[in-house]
């Protein structure tokens, strides 16, 4: 007998439908004889060892019988052990233990267990979705995994916990409607949420010039190094950087989850409420930040998507690790090509990278003498490239700090504060974007023609820049990040339109560029 069962495959942050075909034949063996084909993988070929033993251990006895089962499309390889309860489903249907005979009006994904339960597997929000793009009402999923595909309106979510209780409710569907109500969220109230950090800008005694720095950086959602001795504050200001950003709308919300679902890094969340801050090591490949494997799953930088990916010790990566950043940095997606399947990920992210500016770390520094000589500053800077040196934004010295600021009794200026002056600014900005009616949230987002748009210059402010540009050698996208930036500086203070105080502090943050090590 052949029955039919509907799940889904996910490949990169979208998932697929797949039909799980079972067929059996009514002579009895010795012993069983289960064919999976489909281009499955281990995992989904080892499903045949836990569903018969969940089917075993749930009261249903299955006698040894040819049985095979088809995951088609044939063509696309089926990957993970999501398979398994759609696959115990189809077993238990061909052999009548199912009231209903059409479970089109079904999606089922989940992982079974020895005893029967369902555990929860990753990436169930781009199911929900397919679901609801598919127009198939009702998705049944593990209880872990609920609270993520309800976020996800039109689609009736039953969250099961094992084989038995997915038994009871497709028998209740016989007479009509589902005797059981399906699982809510209220998305606006998750979103609604106040963000408590445990981290506060008022912790950060001097360094003034740096705050400011980031305040613009954060409010433009602008890239920055930061640079300076050991113990000078850089890691503390940018584990603060993401108490002063702006919230996550409804639809970064919905893009940064689902990243986060396939990735299976949501940790029984059903939203992502805060912007991520990922902090990867200095010993991270290349495939970890960018992302790999033969099906390509997402790297660091997506990860960081809608959020901030903090470099810690810049130099430290290997020269090769850094140098894939260039196109995400640009385009804002990560392409990965594999010989079966070539996959894009978005990777809108904020970088924030700190550095010391030599090996020993004391260059420049007046209360410390430096060690290394020149070549060796060369070489540790050397690790840096030009070009993706060019693609950061701001640059910023940060300086040891000094006693008297240190040990201060004047309480430093915290985050609430900063970040009011951010909201402010991006809300200049949506206002603007919006009247324009194009689609990007903060100014560090904005193409060549967004450009030369919003960011009109007059004489003396086009003097200054092309002073700026003749004087430290800076390219033409240094050009555009500087626009960018003042264009930022000038919503900080509600400004319509660029002056030459905007533009000039705007280029102060290049100065660190490559004549700084010179």
């Amino acid at each position: 007998m052949l029955f039919k069962a509907l799940s889904a495959a996910v490949y990169g942050i979208d998932a697929n439908l797949i039909e799980v075909e079972v067929d059996y034949s009514g002579a009895v063996c010795d012993q069983d004889h289960f064919h999976t084909v489909g281009l499955p993988d281990a995992a989904v070929r080892e499903s045949r060892d836990r569903v018969r033993a969940a089917i075993k251990n749930s009261g249903y006895l299955i006698p040894p019988t040819f049985i095979t089962i088809n995951l088609a499309p044939a063509d696309i390889k089926k990957e993970g052990s999501g398979f398994d309860l759609p696959i115990a489903i189809g077993i238990l249907g061909a052999y009548g233990a199912l009231r209903v005979d059409d479970l089109c009006r079904f999606l089922f994904i989940g992982e079974l267990g020895l005893d029967g339960s369902v555990r929860a597997v990753p990436g169930m929000l781009p199911v929900a979705i397919l679901a609801r793009e598919k127009g198939i009402p009702n998705l049944i999923t593990p209880l872990a995994n609920a609270a993520e595909a309800a976020v996800v309106e039109g689609v009736n979510v039953y969250p099961v916990s094992n084989l038995l209780d997915v038994i009871d409710l497709l028998n209740s569907s016989v007479v009509g409607s589902i005797q059981r109500e399906p699982f809510r969220v209220a998305t606006e109230d998750i979103l609604g949420q106040l963000e408590h950090f445990n981290v506060d800008f008022s912790d950060v005694r001097g360094q003034q010039t740096a705050k400011r720095a980031l305040e613009v950086a954060a409010a433009g959602s602008h890239n920055i190094l930061m640079i300076g001795p050991p113990g000078s504050g850089k890691t503390m200001l940018a584990k603060r950087l993401p108490s002063i950003l702006a919230p996550l709308t409804f639809e970064e919300a919905l893009e940064t989850t689902k990243i986060h679902s396939v990735a299976g890094v949501l940790n029984g969340e059903g939203l992502v409420t805060q912007r991520p801050f990922r902090s990867p090591h200095h010993t991270i490949s290349d495939a970890g930040l960018i992302g790999g494997g033969i099906v390509p799953r997402p790297g660091e930088v997506s990860l960081a998507h809608n959020g901030l990916l903090f470099l810690d010790e810049l130099p430290e990566f290997p020269r090769n690790v850094l140098e894939v950043m260039r196109q995400p940095l640009e385009d804002h997606t990560v392409t990965i090509a594999r010989a079966s399947m070539s996959l894009s990920f978005p990777a809108r992210f904020m970088l924030a990278a700190a550095m010391n500016p030599c090996p020993c770390g004391y260059f420049n520094d007046r209360s410390r003498q430096c060690l290394c000589t020149p070549p060796m500053i060369q070489r540790y800077v050397a690790k840096i490239s030009g070009p993706l040196l060019d693609r950061i934004d701001i640059h910023i010295e940060v300086p040891a700090v000094q006693y008297k600021e240190l040990r201060g009794g004047a309480a430093a200026e915290g985050s609430t504060q900063i970040r009011a002056r951010v909201l402010a600014a991006r809300q200049f900005q949506q206002q603007r974007f919006s009247r324009a009616k194009e689609k990007i949230y903060a100014n560090a987002q904005m193409n060549t023609r967004q450009i030369r748009t919003h960011c009109a210059l007059g004489p003396d402010a086009e003097r200054l820049l092309e002073r700026a540009m003749q004087q430290q050698g800076l390219t033409a996208r240094a050009h555009d990040r500087i626009l960018k930036v003042a264009r930022t500086i000038a919503d900080l203070e509600a400004a319509e339109h660029l002056t030459v105080a905007h533009l000039a502090e705007a280029i102060q943050y290049r100065t660190l560029d490559r004549s700084y090590w010179s």
